[in-house]
């Protein structure tokens, strides 16, 4: 299969000022995520990405978690200049992680980039998560729109500890820049919230089976109206370091490709053996 290193040029809209890409030979990096442009994960993340490339961030304005592959329609997208520690950090959008890349590279970018990353994600991104992560959309959004994508996630929700996840970061980021990847392929990354030295290694996995045993608690507001929280807990189902989440809860850092192609390519003949007619 052919890989995709970079999409193909495209002229700027100039409806919305274009960042202008000085001319440099570093790689151009878009940086995003679904933990919103505040978060501490993509303050870590621009940084690493800084190192090797000239970095873009693009970020909802607000926490996106759980958004998967929604996009803003039927009302406008508000892009506006964000700013951290008093100086221009990237472009706040008032969407889904998948509108940031969407308003990126059609109004922000003035061509597109040669790799997207998303993160560094609170929680992990693995099993069914990954249906359901706004973070792994995003990177997602750009495989499909051709460029080389990775998503970031570090399993926890306390105490994150984001300094290795953006020393791998930066050191994958260069590997995919090199190498290239597939064309519809992007990469989803897991790493348990472990001191660098605690960390056994890195394996390449699949999809785990892990899901939620998920309940939906009732309460009632000041006007005795319900309402409902949903809460749960990830239900490890696997029991070997080729799938995600096991590798992860075993103190392994997990890369993992995807492809935004869901067929089921397996059951294909079985169905052609029903002999469907139209009726």
């Amino acid at each position: 299969m052919a890989k995709q290193t970079r999409a193909p040029k495209k002229k700027s809209n100039a409806e919305f000022p274009a960042e202008k890409f000085h001319k440099t030979s570093k790689p151009r990096i878009l940086v995003c995520n679904d933990d919103g442009i505040d978060a501490e994960g993509i303050e870590f993340l621009a940084k690493a990405m800084a190192q090797i490339g000239e970095i873009t961030v693009v970020a909802p304005n607000s926490p996106q978690s759980g958004m998967s592959h929604a996009m803003t329609l039927g009302k406008p997208l508000r892009i506006t200049k964000w700013y951290k520690h008093k100086k221009f950090f990237g472009y706040a959008v008032s969407g889904t992680p998948v509108d940031c890349v969407k308003a990126a590279m059609a109004q922000i970018l003035p061509e597109p980039p040669d790799l997207i990353v998303s993160g560094v994600n609170y929680g992990s991104n693995t099993a069914i998560n990954i249906l359901y992560s706004g973070t792994v959309a995003a990177a997602l959004e750009g495989a499909i729109a051709g460029v080389p994508a990775i998503a970031f996630s570090l399993c926890t929700y306390a105490n994150a500890d984001f300094s290795y996840s953006a020393k791998f970061a930066k050191h994958l980021a260069q590997k995919v820049l090199k190498e290239g990847l597939p064309t519809g392929t992007l990469l989803t990354v897991n790493l348990p919230n472990l001191p660098e030295e605690k960390i056994k290694g890195v394996v390449v996995t699949k999809q785990g089976n892990s899901k939620w045993k998920e309940e939906m608690l009732e309460r009632n507001d000041a006007y005795g109206q319900p309402y409902y929280w949903l809460r749960g807990e990830l239900v490890l189902q696997d029991d070997s370091l080729d799938d995600d989440e096991y590798a992860v809860r075993h103190g392994y850092v997990s890369v993992t490709p995807l492809s935004f192609n869901l067929t089921n390519h397996s059951f294909i003949d079985t169905i052609r053996t029903w002999n469907l007619k139209k009726r």
